[in-house]
């Protein structure tokens, strides 16, 4: 409507039509000017009309993706472009975020195109309709029901096959049920399956993942690292703000999550200083962000969420302690031969684990050192464990190391009856199908019960590490690990003992006949609650 009480014009957005009113016509206000006037509503009102409208964001992604390539146009020139950071820019692409009508606007003018052609509701081309159902399907239960991981379909999947799997779909989706059970293997069977196939994918890239590495080092450059030495609060700030977000600490954080991330309003909550160290803030939003980063989506089932907080684990451990600086720091040591986790996790001011899964990503790819890391409880029960040097860790009939207990000449378990300074200890162990060096640290500093962090490595490259002229030699080969017969028969049927509480990965699993959920072992209910306390306290 141009004119306030005696309007001049209407246009009628569903008509898409000019009436201009008799009053107009008869005090012979310029046509030129009413309809110059209402070509600047008729610019925005389809876009307000389609933005009340319930929006299908995943084709919104690909018609903004298939205008900037048409453009030629990278992420990151729109990211100047508009002034929004790349990583958002992607998330919206991949249709996980729903932009504001101003930023709309902003993309449609840079990218050349309208608002309205980015709101169409056709996918631009076939091969974004393909990538749109494959999407689509992934995220239907009767698909997630089968434990598949997710297929994220880059450029070298072809058309072809992106064919097959989308025709497929839709004839298993639109074929009459049969009624018979196919909910498939049981929740926990198929997280362990998940987890141990996840092992076998870190072991045959000997824990080395190049394309983190280079993205941790895009976000690094980005906010203004130094090149050396641990990263500063300054950094950390930066890195967020790279990212789309702010960081702020509070109070009174649900107890089940480290963190909370307001997608709203784009902050990462963090417990205050009272409630979370140093060390541990800058793991826990480095891991935050690291989704973020790495485009990751909502988990649809127990192994898509073990592979997302691995790939954030690993991308906070790149950031806090960069490959190039990393690598330096450890050549120097190896060719010194006093290679130690201990002085690792002093350069960069990361935690004694953190330390020894860096050193697992690194030590194969660039110093030709196989390893093996593990974490296990006061009672070498196995929480994590990651080899790519042929050690035999204890494993159950299913593939899976979790919950299986390391024999007692295990440096897992013989460092707690150690002695020495800072919690370490070093030491040899002959097994059947070797001799194997370790060191192992007592880690204490931690809300729940203390555990063992151990790294490893065969006989002959124990001369390049730290206290490798140690003493101690154990002797665990299946003669000395085999129980006393005679003690089992005595005590058999005689005792009755109560096991303790175990927390490894998979004790946040839900029980079998309940629905998975995206954030295991966290009260969503809870989370939502404090979500809205924040909201209102800004507010106020």
């Amino acid at each position: 409507m141009i004119g306030d009480r005696n309007p001049l014009a209407k246009v009628d957005g569903g008509r898409h039509t000019l009436m201009v009113s008799a009053t107009t016509r008869q005090n012979n206000v310029s046509f030129g000017f009413v309809v110059a006037s209402c070509l600047q509503i008729t610019k925005v009102l389809p876009i307000f009309v389609s933005m009340a409208e319930d929006l299908d964001l995943l084709v919104l992604g690909h018609r903004i993706r298939f205008a900037r390539r048409q453009k030629g146009a990278t992420l990151a020139d729109v990211s100047e472009w508009v002034g929004r950071p790349v990583p958002y820019l992607s998330q919206l692409e991949n249709g996980k975020v729903e932009p504001k009508l101003g930023l709309l606007q902003e993309l449609a003018d840079a990218l050349g195109t309208t608002a309205t052609a980015l709101l169409d509701d056709e996918a631009p081309d076939r091969r974004a309709y393909l990538e749109i159902e494959l999407e689509r399907a992934q995220r239907d239960p009767a698909y997630q029901a089968l434990g598949l991981g997710h297929l994220k379909p880059s450029a070298k999947v072809p058309d072809e096959a992106l064919e097959h799997l989308v025709t497929m779909w839709h004839t298993v989706r639109d074929r009459p049920s049969g009624g018979s059970d196919q909910r498939g293997p049981d929740l926990a069977e198929r997280a362990r399956a998940a987890n141990n196939a996840l092992r076998q994918e870190m072991r045959d890239r000997n824990n080395y993942f190049p394309e983190i590495e280079a993205l941790a080092g895009r976000a690094l450059a980005a906010a203004g690292y130094s090149g050396s030495g641990p990263i500063s609060e300054r950094v950390l700030t930066e890195l967020a703000r790279w990212c789309g977000f702010t960081i702020e600490r509070v109070g009174h954080m649900p107890r089940s999550a480290r963190s909370i991330t307001d997608m709203r309003d784009r902050i990462i909550f963090i417990p205050d200083r009272g409630g979370l160290k140093v060390r541990q803030a800058r793991s826990v939003v480095l891991q935050t962000l690291g989704h973020f980063a790495l485009d990751h989506s909502d988990t649809r089932d127990f192994g898509d969420y073990l592979r997302q907080r691995i790939e954030s684990n690993y991308f906070a451990a790149a950031v806090l302690a960069p490959e190039g600086p990393a690598v330096e720091f450890l050549r120097e040591a190896d060719a010194a031969e006093d290679i130690s986790v201990e002085d690792l996790k002093e350069v960069f001011y990361i935690s004694y684990e953190m330390a020894t899964h860096r050193f697992t990503n690194l030590a194969t790819q660039h110093l030709e050192i196989p390893c093996h890391f593990l974490r296990t409880d006061s009672e070498g029960v196995i929480d994590k464990a990651y080899e790519n040097d042929g050690v035999a860790f204890p494993t159950a009939i299913d593939g899976g190391h979790e919950g299986e207990r390391v024999p007692r000449q295990w440096g897992s378990r013989q460092a707690w009856n150690a002695t020495g300074s800072f919690l370490l200890h070093s030491q040899y162990t002959v097994m059947d199908l070797g001799e194997y060096f370790c060191t192992t640290y007592i880690e204490t500093e931690t809300d729940r019960h203390p555990y063992a962090v151990s790294l490893g490595t065969p006989a002959r490259f124990a001369h390049r590490f730290r206290g490798s002229n140690t003493l101690r030699r154990e002797y665990a080969r299946e003669r000395e690990i085999e129980p006393d017969p005679l003690l089992v028969e005595q005590w058999a049927g005689h005792a009755w003992p109560s096991a303790a509480e175990r927390s490894h990965v998979l004790s946040a699993l839900p029980p079998s006949q309940r629905e998975f959920s995206p954030f295991p072992g966290v009260d969503q209910i809870d989370v939502y609650r404090f979500l809205e306390r924040q909201r209102r306290s800004r507010r106020n």
